[in-house]
């Protein structure tokens, strides 16, 4: 009984064991982003991402500025889970601002995700108070103030119209938008100069845009020649923060007459190479910065009547980066570990551990003596002024009984005579096992001839033919034993009988050199001749060296044994040269020899690889394998076949990997198109890695209008992106742009994908439509109609209506461009409603139309109608339905008739009848059973329905039937 519970407690250890590690712990696949939502956005909700690969799969829990959010709680009606999405329904400033976490949680631990803010984007309206004429002498400069409404976020871009939408000033040496102000600069104002200005103020995050009042410029002729005036430069770029990689551009602008030239320099040192002057010169983009960017940058603007400049510094920091990061492992109880990262950025980094998603430690985590609770999943974070990032990996301290599943005693096992034999016995335990070892039945101790290392390994010095037998490891610890058996097999020592002499030579001249070596008869031996340590290749330098190798016979006859000596050469892209020496051919001649590779990475079976020559002779110890991936890691083994079949493999090569390549393979399915005002989206599908054919791989993307040559690119390095948003406000909107994407790695440039077309974001409309007339139809529902806009780029219509003071409850419908009507349902009785209509494209809305307001009816009676009779005629083909008049309420609308549905039962359509009575004769049908529902009718609409059910054949049942009715009921029944 003993022996059953022992035996039971070891096969539950087990079990527990095997699902421990057959599981793991939780990694993100998907994390929460920063969110910017519009305050006017017609979605009513926000979807936080947060998605983990997790064994078993991992549940999930959100916090908002690190505390847990409660989302079983019933009165919480704003979040609720979507897998492992976060959905906030109904956001609002006040309650839902903030940086949200998502934890994913299993058996194995907890890991938090990287923070994601959620912010409101808004941009209000310009002030309706006119602006003041600005009026300016010609020849000299002026600066109109755009001064934008409050806004969030600050990525506003700025443009300017004259006179009406939508001529856009453009910018070239005379005139300068700044994207930092919104203020437009003008160097030298001419008569034509002459109009109305309105600043265009655009936000890329919400998709909106709004423009000032007109503000009149009035240059003023002054008598003679026009005066000219010396370079004062009135656009400044400020000191400047970038990160490494970055794009940044920096703006200098100057008034004067003439027109002041703009120049730019590196104070302490060369402009970067990547570097770009606009047209206008007024720009100065820098691209991919890096840190020896850092400096003083100067902008110079001179003309004939004198010069000014401005000097700023130009600081390049860098966010956070793993130099090297905590991975996954599994440590035995007992022992000692260090988990360590460490980082780069500027400012230098804060390091912080997490371990199940709680604060644990800083810098590096030491562990002694690792016991169970250590098991967890770990976070290392760092983080500087410019990001987070997250390293995870998951610790899992082992404690099992000793398995030799994985790695078991070697089964055969070979011994030269009078040498020495180490056997390993590594089984998978912890805590440490002992061990012992047995020889058949014979346990073995250590002497002067027989060691047991502490590892477990088995040493055997000077061995004889006496040793040979089945060895057995046995290893135990406090959670139970096990042991594994191999064949020792004692051989003649292989010995070199004849080694090569010393020999001169003159130049020129042929010489031998000898080798011979005695071994077993039951083994294979191969040659390997080397000079100063270099293999020599006999096929490669033939021209030089000769090998002959004498053989022995065997009586044996079989498929060849295993080659030997499997080695590679002359690694290339996508080749290599592989050798080997032949194995015994057991007295059948080899016909020829097969290779075999398989990826490292993969666990798949081996593939036969492609050769040259394609077919291998049977006395061939080299050849060339072709058709390999570049990049890749490799393994190859050989197979010798003879008339009696092919034969066991040999053993793989060392692991291979292939040199790099550019790639070849493009990007496809490259398009885009739409997005925000002043932004070109450009999209593909990634290179699959197996292609990525070398280290630092990324993306080129390379654009241009249509109608120019001079292609603009970008780089991307992440190779696993698939979109590229370009933002740049000089970009006009809805043009045509011919794109396209190719791949680079650290050995260059891949071909570029086909060229595609799409289309710059639009502008959101500009115009406002007008609303002609809006009416109620009930108490619920309303009309309205507009006058719709003629411009092309209008997408559709938004109508928005609130009740009155309370315009945070504002519904809104998108309505096609083809329409200039629509009902609006669910509103609630009785109520002031307010209405606005706008324009809508995929760049965002325009501006409202004028509100117009509206009154919602009284509610329909509450009231049902009271069936109080039901009565056939004498030919029993016509019953009569009759009911009290419905008295409506304070707060309700005055009944002015009665609708009366008759349909058949089961059925949701019938006839429809109204009167003024309060009683209607109907048809008896003779097919089944009708209901009749009788409702008030109201300016406020329909009020609440009674029902009386018609039989077949006259027979009434109603909600409630008086004793006379009944009795006619019954008279009826008893005739028929």
């Amino acid at each position: 009984m003993c022996h059953l519970k022992s035996l039971l407690l070891a096969l539950s250890l087990t079990l527990s064991s095997s699902y421990e590690t057959s599981g793991y712990g939780p990694v993100f696949e998907e994390q929460p982003v920063d969110t910017i939502y519009p305050e006017e956005s017609l979605e009513d909700k926000i979807i936080m991402s947060c998605r983990a690969r997790a064994s078993p799969p991992a549940t999930y829990k959100w916090r908002l500025n690190s505390w847990d959010i409660d989302i079983q709680d019933k009165a919480n009606l704003h979040y609720s889970l979507m897998g492992g999405n976060l959905v906030i329904s109904k956001p609002d400033r006040i309650n839902h601002t903030g940086n949200y976490s998502c934890l994913a949680t299993n058996n194995f631990g907890t890991i938090i995700s990287r923070e994601a803010s959620v912010q409101f984007g808004y941009l209000d309206m310009f002030s309706t108070e006119e602006r003041e004429a600005v009026r300016v002498k010609e020849g000299q400069g002026v600066v109109l103030l755009c001064a934008p409404p409050p806004h969030f976020p600050d990525d506003l871009t700025f443009r300017w119209m004259l006179n009406e939408f939508p001529i856009f000033i453009p910018m070239d040496k005379r005139r300068f938008v700044s994207q930092t102000t919104g203020n437009l600069y003008i160097a030298k104002v001419e008569a034509s100069d002459s109009g109305n200005y309105s600043c265009f103020v655009s936000s890329l995050s919400i998709a909106k845009s709004v423009f000032s009042k007109f503000i009149p410029l009035v240059p003023q002729t002054e008598r003679g020649s026009i005066r000219k005036y010396a370079a004062d430069i009135k656009v400044k770029f400020p000191d400047t923060y970038a990160l490494v990689g970055q794009n940044i551009t920096l703006e200098c602008f100057a008034l004067g007459n003439p027109i002041p030239q703009i120049r730019w320099r590196k104070v302490d040192g060369v402009l970067p190479l990547h570097h770009e002057n606009s047209l206008t010169g007024g720009l100065l983009h820098l691209f991919n910065v890096q840190y020896q960017d850092e400096g003083v940058y100067e902008c110079e603007a001179l003309n004939s009547k004198g010069k000014d400049w401005h000097k700023a510094n130009l600081y390049v920091e860098a966010a956070p980066q793993f130099t090297e990061h905590i991975s996954s492992s599994e440590r035995d109880i007992g022992s000692d570990y260090t988990m360590s990262c460490i980082t780069s950025g500027k400012p230098k980094p804060r390091v912080h551990f997490l371990k199940n998603g709680q604060m644990y430690g800083k810098h590096e985590l030491r562990f002694t003596d690792l016991t169970s609770d250590d098991s967890g999943m770990y976070q290392c974070i760092a983080e500087n002024r410019h990001g987070v990032i997250h390293a995870n990996a998951e610790l899992r301290v082992f404690v099992g009984a000793p398995t030799f599943e994985f790695n078991p005693v070697k089964q055969r096992l070979l011994g030269a005579k009078n040498g020495r034999v180490v056997i390993e016995c590594k089984p998978k335990a912890a805590p440490r096992p002992t061990f012992s070892w047995s020889k058949g039945t014979e346990l073995l101790f250590n002497s002067s001839r027989i060691f047991i290392w502490e590892d477990g390994s088995l040493e055997l010095l000077n061995v004889t033919k006496s040793d040979e037998g089945r060895y057995t490891c046995f290893a135990e610890n406090d959670r139970g034993k096990a042991n594994s058996t191999g064949f020792l097999t004692v051989t003649d020592a292989t010995k070199i009988t004849l080694a090569p002499s010393n020999a001169d030579v003159s130049v020129g001249e042929n010489t031998r050199m000898q080798c011979a070596a005695s071994h077993d008869s039951s083994l294979d031996i191969t040659f390997i001749w080397s000079l100063n340590d270099h293999v020599i290749d006999f096929d490669k330098e033939k021209e030089y060296y000769q090998h002959t190798i004498s053989h022995i016979a065997y009586s044996y006859s079989g498929p060849p044994g295993a080659p030997g000596g499997v080695r590679v050469e002359e690694v290339g892209v996508r080749s290599v040269k592989l050798l080997w020496s032949h194995g015994t051919d057991n007295h059948s001649p080899i016909s020829k020899y097969t290779i075999q590779y398989r990826e490292s990475k993969s666990t798949d079976d081996w593939n036969h690889a492609v050769t040259s020559p394609r077919n291998i002779e049977g006395n061939a110890e080299m050849v060339t394998v072709v058709d390999l991936l570049p990049w890749t890691e490799y393994e190859f083994r050989v197979i010798a076949t003879n008339t009696l079949g092919p034969g066991e493999p040999s053993e793989p090569s060392i692991k291979t990997t292939t040199l790099e390549a550019a790639p070849v393979v493009a990007p496809s399915d490259v398009g885009g198109g739409g997005g925000t005002s002043r932004e070109l989206v450009i999209t593909w599908t990634p290179v699959q890695p197996q292609y990525y054919y070398g280290s630092n791989f990324g993306y080129i993307i390379a654009f241009k209008p249509q109608d120019t040559t001079q292609w603009h690119r970008v780089t991307i390095s992440d190779p696993r992106a698939s979109r590229y948003i370009h933002k740049d406000p000089s970009i006009p909107p809805a043009t045509k742009f011919d794109v396209k994407v190719k791949a680079f790695n650290n050995e260059g440039e891949g071909p570029y994908s086909l060229t595609a077309v799409i289309y710059s974001a639009q502008d959101a409309p500009s115009e406002a439509p007008n609303i002609i007339e809006a009416r109620t139809l009930s108490a619920t529902e309303a009309i309205v109609w507009w006058r719709p806009l003629v411009q092309r780029t209008v997408e559709g219509y938004q109508v928005r209506y609130w009740r009155r003071s309370m315009e945070n409850e504002a519904a809104a419908q998108r309505i096609s461009s083809r329409e200039n009507q629509t009902r609006l349902d669910n509103l609630k009785p009785n109520s002031h409603y307010v209405i606005e209509v706008r324009a809508f494209n995929g760049a965002g809305y325009g501006p409202a139309s004028q509100r117009y307001e509206i009154q919602t009816k009284k509610a329909p009676p509450s009231r049902p109608p009271k069936i109080i009779g039901t009565r056939l005629n004498t030919s029993g083909t016509l019953v009569n339905v009759a009911w009290q008049h419905v008295e409506a309420l304070a707060n309700e609308s005055a009944v002015e008739s009665y609708k009366v549905l008759y349909r058949q039962e089961g059925q949701s359509t019938g006839t429809l009848y109204t009167t003024n009575k309060q009683s209607i004769d109907l048809p008896v049908h003779k097919d089944g059973d009708y209901l009749v529902e009788v409702r008030a009718q109201s300016k406020g609409g329909d009020g609440a329905v009674a029902q009386v059910r018609i039989s077949a054949g006259g027979v009434l049942s109603a909600q409630s039937l008086s004793l006379c009715v009944l009795l006619l009921v019954a008279l009826l029944s008893l005739t028929l």
